[in-house]
């Protein structure tokens, strides 16, 4: 797939040293002082291989331990990127320092100023995680900043547990590693009978917490903010608020018998191996859902909690259900299947807890929030003992748990893949027949307008697959420090494009994505149909100074590799001159300079169409180099074009056909223009001329056959 880039890296790899460039412990602490995370401290002692922690040293002697919150939970937030936070502990599992070191948090570009967050995260120094540990993380009040609610609950959660753990095992404050007592259990999956709702109710199988308005009114007032007090809920006291169940439907018994046959095995097919599901069922006048998870994809209100761990859910890991099949049962607004990840540690034989997150505005965005638990354990009738655990190798263990991962996500985004397998596949067959294709151009025209819009909106406005030159120095990295395939799989969208250009560059060079399968060459195209539609003068460059202004982008494209070489985080930085990610990804919603420049660009793209991709897109500049490689010349050709005529150079959208008529393949991003151009009996020269001369013999007619043409006209032949 990048058996260029690889070559030139294999070079570059053997005389520049390159340092390590994930996310890690080591990588933040140089830029931490050690007396931010310890009082008096002057000094960082080596990273432990037994537990990922760095000693905090004073005057020799070690007062404290660092870590990364994510090399010990997941702290996934809005953006899909872990939220990076070193914290340091002391000997009696108390909290001495905390920095927020690195996150890309859309929701906290609006509106929030990041000082603000550092000094909440800052706030967390002073905390006592044996009392966590005693309260199963709720020893603490939690302060949300509003507009940056799941934000601020990932970075609370991710500091409590993942101290925890480092407290656990390293022994401090007492603390010791959590053990089952007796012998482990497991589900035995054999149990497969009917049960009617009753039952379960019953023998716990399916577990309830009611909540009325009047309890949570009080509760708020309780809180001593009289704003939360002067703005109760609205109803009778004894209305209900809540009425939310929960039941484990991964467990054969439970599942057939509130899902149904049917829907129980969608949910097996649905789960794999190491999965497991829970039912969350809820009426009432507060929903257990909210709406934040249509916009940021991740569900705010609830988390389930199993001893040190926690889990949220996001909207890939849910389903709704329509009904359940036990007949005896009351009827629910709301019915939605959560799938629990196999990484995520969770035991289904062991207690559990699903909270709920009740908020109230008291304020134009100001709000305040309660938590209420409902507890589940499994009964005992589902369970059997079994014998002790087989020791698995850690390696094996995690490359096991790497490789389902991205089994899991490929499966889940099975529509997106299909989507964009169907765009591939009509591209190619335009490709393939662009004779055919481009012989209306009315048709055409339309055809790519469309093509494009749905480039822009779906792959990269909702599936958010818009490539970049970052994945180019993320394979450089990968092949330095050991490449696999495991952390490419886990976008499929974006492996899949990959591999789609791959091809692309031997038939038809860079165009084929450039052109077409771009979202930000895709919005820069169709915003300039738009001012083209308005009367926006269009500016075309003279030549020579086109020209000129075409070794930019390679400038660009090797300047930054050859800083990823040195520090992938640093060439990341300036790799912003890519706007796709404010652009696309996070859709203009940024800090203001990131999105003036994009507007800026967007606005030249006005005057002088796809003025980025001309002459300053890195990316277009490393797909140009191999694209010298391909093997077919598919654009057709008259002997005339360029001398005399220069009908396609005058037309060609990007300047891509010089003077002398010949097109440069490293800047044609094949919208095809000039095959319907080739084909014009309005402006083309050749087929004008070859009209007149069948009218003056009887013939007013010119078909273009599929077959091999003549020699002056290689497509029009008299029938």
């Amino acid at each position: 797939m990048y058996s260029w880039l690889t070559v030139l890296i294999v070079s570059l790899v053997s005389i520049i040293p390159i340092q390590a460039q994930a996310d890690s412990l080591a990588s933040f602490l140089p830029d931490i002082a050690p007396a931010d995370l310890a009082p008096d401290a002057d000094a960082f002692g080596p990273i432990r291989e037994d537990v990922g922690v760095a000693p905090v040293l004073k005057d020799g002697e070690t007062i404290a331990w660092a870590f990364l919150t994510s090399d010990f939970v997941g702290t996934t937030g809005y953006s899909g990127k872990p939220i990076h936070v070193i914290a340091s502990i002391d000997a009696d599992a108390v909290l001495t320092g905390v920095k927020l070191v690195k996150h890309s948090e859309p929701i906290v570009l609006i509106g929030i100023p990041n000082s603000k967050m550092l000094k909440l995260t800052e706030g967390y120094a002073g905390l006592d995680l044996k009392v966590e540990a005693e309260t199963g993380g709720e020893g603490h009040d939690l302060d949300i900043i509003s507009g940056a609610t799941v934000t601020i609950m990932v970075i609370d959660d991710s500091i409590v547990r993942a101290g925890l753990k480092v407290s656990r095992a390293l022994g401090l404050g007492g603390l010791s590693p959590i053990t089952s007592d007796g012998p482990k259990r497991e589900i035995d999956m054999t149990i497969d009978r009917a049960l009617d709702w009753d039952t379960m109710t019953g023998d716990g199988s399916v577990r309830r917490m009611t909540l009325d308005i009047g309890q949570i009114n009080k509760a708020f007032e309780d809180t001593g903010d009289e704003r939360a007090a002067k703005r109760p809920e609205a109803g009778a006291v004894d209305d209900t608020f809540i009425d939310m169940h929960i039941a484990l439907v991964s467990v054969p018994s439970i599942g057939r018998s509130l899902l149904g046959d049917a829907e129980y095995e969608n949910l097996v097919a649905w789960l794999e191996p190491g999965e497991q599901a829970i039912l969350v069922l809820g009426r009432g006048a507060y929903s257990f859902k909210g709406s934040g998870y249509v916009r940021g994809g991740i569900f705010d209100r609830i988390q389930l909690i199993q001893g040190d761990n926690g889990v949220r859910f996001f909207d890939k890991q849910q389903r709704r259900l329509g009904a359940l099949a036990t007949g005896d049962s009351p009827s629910f607004t709301e019915l939605d299947i959560f799938k629990i990840p196999a990484d995520a540690e969770f035991d289904p034989t062991e207690p559990f807890r699903l909270q709920l997150l009740v908020q109230r505005a008291v304020g134009a965005i100001e709000k305040i929030f309660l938590t209420y638990d409902l507890g589940y354990k499994l009964p005992e009738s589902f369970l059997l003992p079994v014998a002790a655990p087989v020791v698995v190798d850690d390696a094996t263990d995690e490359a096991a748990a790497k490789s389902a991962l991205w089994k899991r996500i490929w499966k889940d985004k099975q529509v997106e893949i299909a989507v964009l397998g169907l765009m591939l596949l009509v591209l190619t067959a335009v490709f393939f027949f662009q004779f055919q294709a481009t012989m209306n151009a009315r048709v055409f025209y339309w055809f790519r307008i469309g093509y494009l819009s749905v480039t822009l909106v779906f792959l990269g406005w909702y599936a958010n697959a818009q490539l970049s030159v970052v994945n180019l120095m993320a394979l450089a990295g990968s092949l330095r420090s050991g490449f696999t395939w495991d952390a490419f799989l886990m976008d499929p969208l974006v492996f899949i494009q990959w591999f789609a250009v791959a091809a692309a560059l031997l038939f038809w060079g860079r165009g084929a994505y450039c052109g077409w399968l771009c979202p930000f060459g895709a919005l820069q195209e169709l915003t300039n149909k738009l001012a083209r539609a308005l009367k926006v003068p269009q500016w075309t460059l003279p030549w020579g100074l086109h020209e000129r202004l075409w070794p930019l982008k390679y400038m660009i494209f090797l300047g930054l590799f050859a800083l990823s070489m040195v520090s992938i985080p640093l060439a990341e930085t300036y790799a912003e001159i890519e706007p796709f990610k404010t652009a696309i990804i996070l859709k203009f919603v940024r800090d203001w300079p990131f999105v003036v420049f994009a507007l800026l660009l967007l606005l030249a793209g006005l005057f002088i169409e796809r003025f980025y991709c001309r002459y300053l897109c890195p990316l277009g500049g490393a797909l140009a180099i191999p694209a010298r490689i391909r093997m077919f010349d598919w654009l057709r050709r008259y002997k005339e074009c360029g001398s005399p005529c220069q009908t396609c150079a005058n037309e060609c959208p990007v300047q891509a056909i010089h003077p002398t008529g010949e097109i440069n393949p490293n800047e044609c991003v094949d919208c095809l223009h000039c095959q319907v151009l080739y084909q014009s009996e309005t402006k083309c020269p050749v087929v004008i001329r070859q009209l007149k001369r069948r009218a003056k013999v009887g013939s007013a007619e010119i078909k273009i056959p599929v077959g091999q043409p003549p020699k002056n006209h290689p497509n029009a032949k008299p029938t």
